[in-house]
């Protein structure tokens, strides 16, 4: 365990090109995302320096940049610290996410083809099987891949923009309650994919949001556990 509470091999590699400040926000706003570095936590700039291998100049930046976000609480004479979602943040958030992945999952179910739907089948495979293996990392990851791939068969650019915008955020909320969510989140995928190849659109718009307001309650019990 790293001094900072970082789980070793947590820390990314830091990719080549590109300016060394962005490179360093990524690479922090992916450890956030993921939690290794978890809400609430002190963040040292000497020590993520050290650990990402460079000056604190371009983390002191990135934790500049991450505040302005919102990833990051920066407090007078105290530091940075990892930001901590409220209820009312994670009501807002994910209110916007089931509109948002209602109307995909109808778009989708209007505009999908074989090719497409065969996508969302091999996701759902890899995603039980990640369950199974009690692989969460992998869970998460491939839930969000499923998420993309029902946004990408919408065919809707605004719409997949706008849901890229909040989309780390999701992750963010979704990684503590992977494991709790487990297999019914794929069975409810399933149901989905059903009904996205039926072209039944007002049946996918159900599913989906019925799916999304079941991470919005898992995340609030979780909360108040």
């Amino acid at each position: 365990m790293l001094s900072t509470g970082l789980p070793q091999g947590a820390v990314p590699k830091l990719e080549r090109p590109g300016p060394l400040r962005d490179r360093v926000y990524g690479a922090l706003l992916e450890l956030i995302t993921t939690r290794a570095l978890q809400p609430g936590q002190h963040l040292v700039e000497s020590e993520l320096a050290g650990h990402l291998g460079v000056s604190r100049q371009p983390v002191r930046e990135a934790l500049q940049r991450l505040n302005t976000e919102g990833w990051v609480d920066l407090r007078p004479a105290q530091g940075a610290f990892v930001h901590e979602p409220t209820d009312e943040e994670a009501d807002q958030l994910l209110t916007v996410r089931t509109l948002l992945e209602a109307e995909a999952a109808r778009l989708a179910a209007a505009n999908a083809g074989s090719a497409g739907i065969a996508v969302l089948e091999e996701l759902c495979a890899q995603g039980e099987s990640a369950v199974a293996a009690d692989d969460v990392d992998a869970a998460v990851a491939l839930n969000a891949r499923f998420h993309a791939t029902v946004m990408e068969l919408a065919g809707n650019a605004v719409l997949s923009e706008l849901a890229g915008q909040v989309d780390r955020r999701v992750r963010w909320y979704y990684t503590p309650i992977a494991r709790q969510r487990g297999r019914q989140s794929w069975i409810e995928h399933r149901e989905l994919i059903a009904a996205i190849a039926d072209r039944d659109e007002r049946r996918a718009t159900e599913l989906m949001r019925e799916h999304t307001e079941h991470t919005r309650t898992s995340y609030h019990a979780r909360r108040r556990s």
